[in-house]
């Protein structure tokens, strides 16, 4: 059972969509500037909102659903690096390799994929800092508000994750 100001409570939870979706989603798509992408994390974040009602204090659930809202525009746009990356890299060997190794490079990247959304949010966001942004370790810290050495044990957990979810695909 719960509590009646608990967010699991149906009432409860549609009053913080009342209140805060359109908030949300605005400032979303000020980040974004794609209104269907905004109203699509703002869905999501709710979406996450009602999984974890039991571990969301009513009072933290706007700064819950903001935090949510935000890692996941920044891993989409983390995403969309990645594969821009891969795009401006890509044209100068099609014409070079043969079409099995091609295929076998495509795979290998859907893998690679695969394999960087399944680390945890922590691991992730580091990784793509320091591989995608080259950041470095201190930099990344300062930007997070943790150790060098937290930092450092994050990629390397990151690291050894996803050389055993490549392996294993």
């Amino acid at each position: 059972m719960s509590n009646p100001s608990s967010v699991c409570d149906q009432g409860v939870f549609n009053e913080i969509f009342d209140a805060q979706s359109e908030a949300l989603r605005n400032y979303l798509y000020y980040q974004c500037g794609d209104l269907q992408q905004a109203e699509d994390l703002t869905q999501d974040a709710f979406v996450k909102l009602w999984k974890h009602c039991k571990k969301v204090l009513l009072e933290k659930a706007r700064a819950f659903l903001f935090t949510v809202a935000k890692n996941a525009f920044y891993n989409q746009v983390a995403h969309k690096r990645i594969v821009l990356e891969y795009k401006k890299k890509a044209p100068r060997y099609v014409e070079t390799e043969t079409p099995e190794h091609q295929l076998e490079q495509k795979e290998f990247m859907v893998q690679l994929e695969e394999a960087i959304n399944a680390l945890p949010d922590g691991q992730r966001e580091v990784f793509l800092l320091n591989r995608i942004d080259k950041k470095t370790y201190k930099e990344i810290a300062e930007m997070l508000g943790v150790s060098q050495k937290a930092i450092e044990k994050r990629m390397h957990k990151a690291l050894v994750k996803m050389r055993k979810t490549i392996k294993n695909i």
